[in-house]
């Protein structure tokens, strides 16, 4: 794409601004990326529909089964078993230790290759799971799974920013997690029909995320590395190349390579590491983020809400089949939030949605606390929720997932890909995931028990995070849209306050800009 315009940054800032398009190559790419969301999403589906299922209960957790059948058990506290919610957590906790070690690879093999590999763990879990025939076998394929997560989701988000057009590079990034919604939807809709299956249904659901995890395997056979990679691995033929076929055969593509290039040698100037480097003052904006940005996600209470969601809906009085059909309901909703969120994103700009989101999920979380406190196993241990509350407290999670899939969901992968330099890209992603999977894996470990303890209150909790990070992005986070990947620094050193710690970076990126 060629030189030549400028956009405007937050504080003023004129960056340079790449001519062009969406191109075909460019859409396909971006397609085949933004694909590996959806084993992420189909496990958060399946997960949490199969551990209600009675027939997998009973072959694995039967003492589950049994207290749910007790007639005093509490309302809130039906599934309260830590080797069930182990079954779930595990894939989070392996995700977070392939995403570091995903770090290292991405640089030395580019993201395609990771892509790949990704895919091909989970492939093999889902294969040990649909096949399993005792618990070690489930914990064993839900850590081959978490490992291809943890690969995907490091390299993914990545490629979409840096192979996108930077007009467009919000919209593309989202696509990640559209795909993620669509493979939990995916998810839903599988168990709502093999839940019917007696005895067997639960494989079915497990086995068949070898589908997208194919998909995922073909497609990445197909595709080429990003410029930016294969610039940082010493490939700058392979590089050019690869930019021209994305931005078009007649693009001119010289401005936007300079400045890859550029980015790439300012990184090979600091060579002590990119963990070493985030310890300096200069990098302090990066790491409150690498660390804010997941922390605040994962404590709006929609991982576990995702995962969870038919388990929530037993715990207020539904059957199984319309429990899962809750939870399919969700996906669908989440979905069509997604859609939205992909053609605002790059119009209304990041800190709008952070904002409007956050206020709308305190809003809904606080209702669905209020119904659950006040209609709830009041009358006895065993109580469960009359129908019309139920049917409002589904009415008020879609209403809090449409605010979540606007906003948090797919700005948590745009804003990480887009905010860090070349230098420290792989491992800011990497920290970031690492940091999101950490939490997942301690909340799905605990939710459960949370619930029992907390009941109504937990969230009230969530709302309280809620509320917390919405101020944290009014106040902190500077606005990205439509600024280059390359200029990103400048647009950090006209924050009020994070200006302090990247003046002298900003003043070499104004210089490069100028010339």
């Amino acid at each position: 794409m060629a030189g030549g315009g400028f956009v405007a940054a937050e504080a003023g800032q004129r960056v340079r601004d790449y001519s062009g398009g969406v191109t075909f190559s460019v859409a396909v790419t971006g397609l085949m990326a933004a694909s590996c969301g959806l084993i992420f999403g189909y496990d958060i589906g399946v997960s949490g529909g199969v551990t209600q299922m009675e027939s997998f209960l009973e072959r694995f957790f039967p003492e589950v089964l049994r207290g749910m059948r007790g007639a005093r058990r509490d309302a809130y506290c039906r599934y309260d078993n830590q080797l069930l919610t182990a079954f779930t957590s595990s894939m989070y906790i392996a995700g977070m230790l392939a995403s570091l070690v995903a770090s290292a690879v991405t640089r030395r093999v580019g993201r395609r290759a990771v892509m790949l590999v990704g895919g091909t763990m989970f492939l093999a879990g889902s294969v040990i799971n649909a096949g399993a025939v005792n618990i070690a076998m489930l914990i064993v394929g839900r850590i081959l799974l978490g490992f291809g997560v943890g690969f995907t989701a490091q390299a993914a988000p990545l490629y979409l920013a840096e192979t996108s057009p930077t007009r467009w590079r919000g919209a593309f990034t989202t696509a990640y997690h559209f795909f993620l919604v669509a493979g939990t939807l995916a998810a839903n809709v599988a168990n709502y029909f093999t839940n019917r299956i007696p005895g067997w249904g639960w494989r079915v659901s497990l086995g068949l995320a070898a589908v997208p995890a194919t998909v995922i395997v073909t497609g990445a056979l197909f595709v080429s590395d990003t410029p930016s990679s294969l610039v940082l691995r010493g490939e700058p033929d392979r590089a050019r190349a690869s930019l021209q076929r994305i931005r078009g055969a007649d693009a001119d593509v010289d401005a936007e390579f300079r400045d890859i290039a550029r980015a790439v040698e300012e990184a090979r100037r600091n060579e002590e590491g990119a963990f070493k480097r985030l310890r300096g003052a200069g990098y302090r904006h990066y790491l409150v983020m690498m660390v804010a940005i997941p922390t605040f996600f994962d404590l709006t209470g929609m991982v576990v809400i995702s995962v969870f969601s038919p388990v929530l809906f037993r715990t207020v009085g539904f059957s199984s089949q319309k429990a899962v059909l809750g939870a399919v309901i969700i996906s669908l909703v989440s979905l069509a939030g997604v859609v939205l969120s992909t053609f605002v994103v790059d119009r209304c700009g990041r800190r709008f949605l952070f904002l409007a989101g956050g206020t709308t999920m305190l809003i809904f979380q606080v209702a669905v606390s209020w119904i659950m406190a006040d209609h709830l196993g009041k009358h006895g241990a065993a109580a469960t929720m009359p129908r019309s509350y139920a049917v409002g407290v589904v009415v008020l999670m879609c209403l809090y997932t449409f605010s979540f899939s606007l906003s948090w969901g797919p700005l948590k992968w745009v804003v990480p890909s887009e905010i860090y330099p070349v230098d420290i890209r792989s491992a800011g992603q990497a920290i970031t995931l690492s940091v999101a999977l950490t939490l997942s894996f301690t909340q799905t470990q605990v939710f459960v028990s949370m619930l029992c303890a907390m009941k109504y209150a937990i969230f009230l909790f969530y709302a309280g995070w809620v509320l917390a990070m919405t101020v944290f992005i009014a106040a902190l986070l500077p606005e990205t849209k439509g600024v280059p990947l390359e200029a990103i620094r400048s647009v950090w050193a006209g924050h009020w306050f994070w200006r302090r710690f990247v003046v002298l970076d900003a003043k070499q990126e104004l210089q490069l800009n100028r010339m």
